[in-house]
């Protein structure tokens, strides 16, 4: 009987230890299975959710409902070179940099320029666009150049680069949350100017029914990319990967033309890793 008792409970600790060492290799198949199928850590696997802006075209803006723009039609061809869908989702700027690292999502398209402030919240693409600001004032002002507006009341949306610029310059900005808000206080003349992407000042001023002018523009002095959270290497670099190929298929060179007809591209700028040709888009169309 005690052989028989000591048989036995040999038998069920080899089983329990058989057990043991098929669960842990199960568990290790599901975190391999895991992450093979979703490679870049996403929220949801094959979808890419993009924190952007609502208002402010032609870079990025809401359209019958639709997320659109410059930087979001190019986003989602991108994504789907990297065999990804996107979501968009609207926010506000001053808060997109750290829903981002925050994982509340994926990626941040919203005309971001690079500089060493932000790199300490979030990780960069490479450079997708270049961009100069803009400097908007009611109609009538005397305002006609950046070098005019010690003492005047500026307006700039809080957290953008043109914030950075007004408060370097020591100008005291008033702080909107959005681009519509800065628009509102040129039209009710309680702002004497904005400092704005150019572009997007550009439209406000063409849909101000001649309420606003555009004063004047210059270079601004970092290239603009897309956003992921700090140590997303392996989405990073798809997403490198796949600017270069809708750069290389005419794509990026469509989208220029399409948004900022008659823009010129600085001699000195080369969209996502300089390594690839630029189609014109004549030759892309």
């Amino acid at each position: 009987m005690r052989i028989r008792s000591a048989l036995t409970r040999a038998a069920a600790l080899g089983a329990a230890a058989v057990l043991a060492a098929t669960a842990l290799t199960a568990c290790g198949d599901d975190g391999a299975t895991s992450e093979a199928a979703n490679p870049y850590g996403l929220l949801q696997a094959g979808v890419l959710r993009a924190g952007t802006l609502t208002d402010a075209p032609p870079n990025v803006y809401l359209k019958d409902g639709k997320f659109t723009g410059f930087d979001n039609d190019l986003l989602t061809a991108v994504a789907a070179k990297a065999g990804l869908k996107v979501e968009f989702v609207g926010t506000d700027f001053s808060a997109l940099l750290a829903q981002v690292n925050n994982h509340k999502f994926d990626v941040g398209s919203s005309s971001i320029t690079i500089t060493e402030a932000r790199k300490k919240t979030v990780d960069f693409g490479n450079g997708y666009d270049f961009g100069y600001f803009g400097l908007d004032v009611p109609a009538g002002s005397p305002v006609t150049g950046f070098d005019q507006l010690a003492g005047k009341r500026v307006v700039v949306v809080q957290g953008t680069v043109q914030d950075d610029y007004a408060t370097r310059e020591n100008l005291n900005p008033v702080r909107v949350p959005d681009y519509n808000g800065a628009v509102n206080q040129l039209k009710a003349g309680t702002a004497d100017a904005w400092i704005a992407p150019a572009e997007i000042g550009d439209k406000s001023a063409a849909d101000s029914n001649g309420k606003i002018t555009v004063a004047a523009k210059q270079l601004s002095p970092a290239p603009t990319a897309y956003a992921v959270a700090k140590g997303n290497d392996k989405l990073r670099e798809a997403l490198n990967k796949a600017l270069d190929e809708v750069i290389a298929d005419g794509t990026w060179s469509k989208l220029q033309a399409q948004y900022y007809p008659g823009r010129p591209i600085p001699a000195d700028f080369k969209p996502g890793s300089g390594t690839v040709a630029v189609p014109s888009p004549s030759a892309a169309s």
